[in-house]
């Protein structure tokens, strides 16, 4: 019997928290290795387990995946989180890339932007391209097809990137929603759908952005 998936990263969001979302979606238990100090990353490095000498890194299936976007990608066909034929697929990766620039642009915040004034700018005009540029592409997705999904009638990564999101942009902005009534229904059903899989409850609770910036900050010597 094959045992848990081991993840290795720091104790923060960062790339890895998409994977944690995935897994815990499917239903999968894992493990977490953190990397703590220096000498945790270099024994990882020495002992073979980064591929390019960084993270996020997942065992799973005897394997040892690097890179975000391939480990999202072979979790997703894993757990059939992937759809149903190569157009399905191909809107997912679409949507999924939407939610990632999004994601990234959200999640460097803390790393880019040192100076209080400066981030709330930036927090501002990333908030400005959520409600102006990335929301309005999924609001008009679920009034076009009509489904609980984005894609096909079951849950996807793409479902799970855009709420991932979707719950990010609300711990700086509680209303950010106010204006997509598709969305605020969309992330209610996947509340209900998500509620009681393996780790879902503490990922819907979230972890908030003053946290992983203090994090961040605290872990930036081995970084």
């Amino acid at each position: 019997m094959a045992g848990k998936p081991k993840l290795h990263y720091f104790n923060l969001r960062g790339r890895m928290e998409t994977i944690r979302w995935l897994l815990s979606a499917a239903g999968v238990e894992f493990e977490e290795q953190y990397i703590q100090s220096k000498a945790d990353l270099e024994k990882l490095k020495k002992d073979g387990v980064l591929l390019f000498q960084q993270v996020p890194v997942v065992e799973i299936d005897g394997m040892k995946l690097a890179q975000s976007r391939a480990i999202l990608n072979y979790i997703a066909a894993k757990y059939n989180l992937s759809g149903k034929d190569i157009k399905q697929r191909a809107l997912i990766d679409m949507y999924s890339e939407g939610a990632f620039d999004l994601s990234e642009m959200i999640m460097m915040l803390p790393w880019k932007y040192t100076d209080p004034k400066e981030r709330e700018k930036e927090t501002v005009a990333a908030l400005e391209k959520a409600t102006g540029r990335y929301f309005p592409v999924f609001e008009k997705v679920l009034k076009d097809h009509g489904q609980d999904f984005l894609v096909g009638n079951q849950l996807s990564r793409a479902d799970i990137q855009v709420l991932e999101v979707i719950l990010a942009t609300e711990e700086m902005k509680a209303d950010v929603l106010s204006k997509f009534p598709l969305l605020q229904a969309f992330k209610q059903r996947l509340d209900g759908h998500l509620s009681g899989c393996y780790e879902c409850d503490f990922l819907l609770i979230g972890r908030g952005l003053d946290w992983m910036a203090h994090e961040v900050s605290s872990n930036s010597t081995i970084l």
